[in-house]
């Protein structure tokens, strides 16, 4: 039994030391491939570009579709039968213009017989008012002889009443002159409607509109408020898109946008953004934005398709690098930055900004020289590279080959 003790005993010292052995010979190890830069592995073929100073744009292309600034429809205010319509489809009006009218006897009559009335109502206080005036003599003459006692009190109260009610005759005459007179504005107002003008608010003299679309004919029968024709305005017109809820942030009133439609391919037309929706829809978290394009030749109609160029953010010099350098290790996203003398790569941490197609911006920290832009799966700290061959400025010759200027680039 002592003796198996001491074999166990002996076996755990061995292995014991033979731990403290190799944790040293690892160490070693360790230490000679850090300070020999990775030597005895092969070193990895990778591409590489160049940091460059350049601008860049954060640029979004956005469908849309044109309406009207404003679109409103002439209605008849009145019903009868349409007589004459004087506009047709793509005619310009003004404001307060008669495109129209409907037949009007009927209301014409109705005028006259107001006016009629009125008359006769006018004629009843006339006559009350010389009633009124014989009333007023009488009960003068009749107090005048009360006081000196020759008539009666019950003469003088009689006199007095019939005062009272000619005085209240002649007020309901003038509420009656006053009723008719209301009548007759009231008939002229329906005979006015008879005549169908565009009408609205804009008083300037470039407020002009034009007919969108006509929804009847002369010889039509209408109801009150039947629509006769739509009346739009074209200039300017308005845009309509949807932005993200990430991109909603950057959009402000007032920004610059460019629009292209397919009607009139080549042109170019520029609009401002006049209205951003304050809430965004919970089906497609996208929100709604207007944009007033200016459209003086009413080339542009409500209704076509466009394409609208937004700029949400500009740098004009920005640090620019491939987004195929940036990669992610761990938590990290970074670059590796290439030793050109030592022909080995570092891993720098990145803080990516503005991206747009195949550049990104690099907002910190600063950055030069040359990055990995393929192979960066083989790398880590300190590994050994194979560069492309330079070209006769020193660069890598397929790194700024292959990168376009980054102010030509837009994120669609």
């Amino acid at each position: 039994m002592r003796r198996f003790l001491v074999i166990v005993v002996g076996l755990a010292m061995a292995a014991g030391v033979g731990v403290v052995i190799y944790r040293k010979v690892e160490a070693k190890r360790a230490a000679a491939g850090a300070a020999g830069g990775n030597r005895g592995r092969a070193p990895v073929a990778v591409e590489v570009a160049t940091v460059r100073q350049a601008p860049i744009r954060d640029v979004r292309l956005l469908s849309g579709t044109l309406r009207a600034n404003t679109q409103f429809s002439v209605a008849s205010k009145v019903a009868g039968r349409l007589e004459a319509l004087a506009v047709h489809v793509g005619d310009s009006i003004r404001r307060g213009q008669e495109i129209g009218h409907l037949e009007s006897e009927e209301y014409v009559q109705r005028v006259e017989q107001a006016r009629a009335e009125l008359q006769v109502a006018q004629a009843s206080v006339e006559q009350y008012r010389r009633a009124l005036e014989q009333a007023q003599r009488e009960f003068d003459r009749a107090k005048a002889l009360r006081e000196k006692k020759i008539a009666s009190q019950a003469e003088l109260d009689a006199a007095e009443s019939h005062l009272q009610i000619t005085e209240a005759n002649e007020k309901v005459a003038l509420a009656q002159v006053a009723q008719r007179q209301a009548a007759l504005r009231a008939a002229e107002v329906q005979l006015s409607y008879t005549r169908v003008v565009a009408f609205w608010e804009d008083t300037s003299a470039e407020a002009v509109r034009v007919v969108g679309e006509r929804f009847v004919d002369e010889g039509a029968m209408l109801k009150a408020n039947d629509p006769i024709v739509s009346v739009v305005q074209l200039d300017p017109i308005v845009s309509v898109v949807q932005v993200t809820e990430r991109e909603y942030p950057m959009v402000r009133v007032g920004q610059t946008t460019e629009l292209t439609c397919d009607a009139f391919p080549g042109r170019v037309f520029t609009g401002s953004i006049l209205r951003v929706a304050p809430l965004l829809r919970e089906t497609s978290r996208e929100a709604q934005v207007e944009i007033e394009v200016a459209n003086a030749d009413h080339a542009l109609k409500p209704g076509m398709f466009v394409r609208v160029t937004l700029e949400l953010a500009r740098r004009d010099t920005a640090t620019v690098v491939p987004v195929s350098a940036i990669v992610r290790r761990g938590e990290d996203q970074g670059v590796f930055l290439v030793d050109s003398a030592a022909k080995t790569v570092r891993f720098v941490p990145v803080q990516p900004g503005i991206q747009a197609g195949d550049q990104a911006e690099i907002v910190s920290p600063e950055l030069s020289g040359l990055v990995v832009t393929m192979g960066q799966h083989l790398l880590d700290d300190g590994r050994a590279v194979l560069l492309p061959a330079a070209t006769p400025g020193g660069a890598a010759g397929s790194a700024v080959q292959s990168t376009p200027p980054a102010a030509a680039i837009q994120k669609a």
